[in-house]
């Protein structure tokens, strides 16, 4: 015969087996840094991070500058400015690791430049003043998907839709003076962001192959 044990005691282990069941991750930081590797091609070097604030979301400030000009022709190549992401994370992938595999997002941010080759010029925004004086500002929406490649770097696609609008100069370029053409407000609904970035993960237990609480 069997002895038996009281209701209270199975209750109680079952209970104890469910507990430890659960992976509770620790309360760390999840950040990466990453680079437009697309921008960089451009010549316009930029740099972003991406903060993982919990509940599948991220916010990631993105800061983009280039100030290049011809020595000999009045060539410039000219453009700085930035903007703000919030993404939501979702997938099989983010279950495992914060900032890992599909993610959507909106953003918003403000940005000038200035370009020229030849005689003809273009800058967004009035002459002189600060980047709020003659900024261009854009507004929209992305999907990606963040592929890890090593132990501590990831592969990120985006692409994005949205609204951009803003006064644009058009201007002839000589060597010793630019001559004001014309001005006019530009509007465009379309493809406003285009990503295959560098990303490099930071944190405790923030790399690739490793779920959230540490374990393998």
């Amino acid at each position: 015969m069997h002895a038996s044990v009281p209701v209270s005691e199975r209750v109680s282990d079952s209970l104890t087996v469910i507990s430890d069941s659960v992976n509770t991750p620790p309360n760390q930081l999840y950040i990466s840094l990453r680079t437009n590797l697309l921008a960089d091609a451009c010549a316009v070097p930029d740099i972003a991070a991406d903060f993982y604030i919990g509940h599948n979301l991220s916010i990631a400030p993105h800061w983009m500058y280039a100030w290049w000009r011809g020595s000999h022709h009045p060539r410039y190549w000219r453009i700085y400015g930035g903007d703000v992401t919030l993404r939501y994370w979702f997938g099989r992938e983010r279950k495992i690791k914060p900032l890992t595999g599909h993610h959507v997002g909106i953003y918003a941010g403000a940005l000038t430049f200035d370009f020229a080759w030849g005689r003809s010029g273009y800058m967004g925004g009035l002459p002189g003043g600060t980047l709020w004086d003659r900024c261009v500002v854009n507004v929209g929406m992305e999907y990606g998907y963040s592929l890890p490649i090593l132990r501590r770097l990831s592969l990120d696609f985006t692409l994005g839709v949205g609204y951009m609008s803003g006064k644009v100069e058009r201007y002839d370029a000589f060597a010793d003076r630019d001559v004001w053409k014309s001005t006019t407000r530009r509007t465009w609904f379309g493809p406003t962001r285009a990503e295959l970035s560098l990303v490099w993960l930071i944190g405790r237990d923030n790399y690739n192959g490793v779920k959230k609480g540490g374990g393998i």
